[in-house]
């Protein structure tokens, strides 16, 4: 089973937010939606960098939009930021995304390369049209200090209950999960070992929520809960 299938990502908008892994999420359940014959939009509510190899397109217009889904069916579309080499939202409306394609994966949040994160009230930038939010946690993350392991790491230890030296276990996780309530499903990447996906279905347990596993690097990946 496919990992877009494992997500059950639906026609529509979809936002990506929490730990690393967010862009290569898109990246790969871009690919294997455009296989299966839909029309894939990737684009930033925050900021993320053009996708090497891909077709990024730099505050398109709709028509020129467009035509490169029909050319290509997996696109990157965004405004640049200038001097970051990066991009945000794209000048045309979600909603008017969501007309042009079957599918827009949204990334809606920044980890700074952490695997866990913590979001400040500002945080994510979820789009209103957007019908499901997969959470990433990186399993790297379990076992370690939160003040190294987390985004927002004073943040992270308060809603788990924890000082930030406390290691992370998947009751830390939970806490902060079900604290701040924000993901319809759950994606553990960076799941290489036994242990890491033994962490991931203890997290499993503790959340009322679907939860799958897996490595992105690797291309596998397993269901943890329903």
């Amino acid at each position: 089973m496919g990992l877009a299938e494992l997500l059950e990502i639906r026609p529509g908008v979809t936002a990506v937010i929490g730990g690393g892994g967010k862009t290569t999420l898109l990246r790969t359940l871009g690919e294997a939606l455009a296989a299966d014959g839909g029309r894939v939009i990737l684009c930033a509510s925050t900021k993320f960098r053009p996708f090497e190899g891909l077709c990024n397109l730099m505050d398109p217009a709709e028509p020129a939009l467009a035509a490169a889904l029909k050319a290509s069916r997996l696109v990157c579309a965004g405004t640049p930021v200038p001097g970051a080499g990066k991009l945000t939202a794209p000048s045309i409306p979600m909603a008017r995304l969501a007309a042009l394609a079957e599918y827009v994966l949204v990334e809606a949040d920044g980890s700074a390369g952490r695997p866990m994160k913590a979001h400040a009230p500002h945080e994510p930038v979820i789009p209103p049209e957007a019908e499901q939010v997969i959470l990433v946690v990186g399993a790297s993350g379990f076992g370690r200090p939160i003040s190294e392991a987390a985004h927002r790491p004073e943040r992270y230890a308060r809603l788990a209950g924890l000082r930030s030296t406390a290691l992370i276990t998947p009751a830390a996780a939970a806490a902060v999960l079900a604290a701040e309530g924000l993901h319809d499903r759950i994606y553990v990447n960076q799941a290489e070992t036994d242990n890491d996906y033994e962490n991931a279905a203890a997290l499993a347990g503790l959340l009322d929520c679907p939860l799958a596993a897996g490595s992105l690097w690797k291309g596998e990946y397993r269901i943890c809960s329903r």
